[in-house]
This record gives C-alpha cells, sequence and structure tokens, in this order.
C-alpha cells in the first residue's frame, strides 16, 4: 500500500509537470497544437491512470455497503434526520 501512494505522488508529480510545460509551450513557444495535444493527454492520464490509483488508494479496506443509498441507509437517514 506504501508503494501504490508513492507512485501516485510520482504520477500526480509527473501530470502536473506535464500540464504546466503544455501551458509554457502555448504561452511562450507559441506553439498552440502542440501545447494543446500536451494538456490534453496529460488530462486524459490524469482520469484514466491518476483517478483509478487514487480512488483504489482511498478505498482500500472500506465497507462499499457504507457508501451506497440501501434502504437500511435511508432509514438510518431519515432517523437521523428526526433527532
Amino acid at each position: 500500500m506504501k508503494l501504490l501512494g508513492t507512485l501516485t505522488k510520482i504520477v500526480a508529480i509527473i501530470i502536473g509537470i506535464a500540464i504546466l510545460t503544455g501551458f509554457y509551450i502555448m504561452q511562450v513557444e507559441q506553439d498552440q497544437v502542440l501545447g494543446d495535444k500536451i494538456v490534453g493527454l496529460s488530462v486524459l492520464a490524469s482520469v484514466f491512470i491518476l483517478l483509478p490509483m487514487f480512488l483504489v488508494l482511498r478505498w482500500r479496506g472500506k465497507k462499499l455497503k457504507d457508501y451506497t443509498l440501501s434502504d437500511e441507509n435511508l432509514k438510518k437517514m431519515k432517523e437521523r434526520k428526526k433527532k
């Protein structure tokens, strides 16, 4: 689990650097097309690589049943609201 946390941080830093590089290329180097491609690929990587890694890291060991809207959980919510 510690390896996944470290790997997630490294991937996040790499994606952040790539996004900043894309904006730098768009603004300073005046190459709009290349900058857009770099930023777009970085956003795709963050959605399809970084987000699942983060979710696995944060959800590990938790019960999914506690976070779903089942009849039992709805009844508990209504009881808490009445108090």
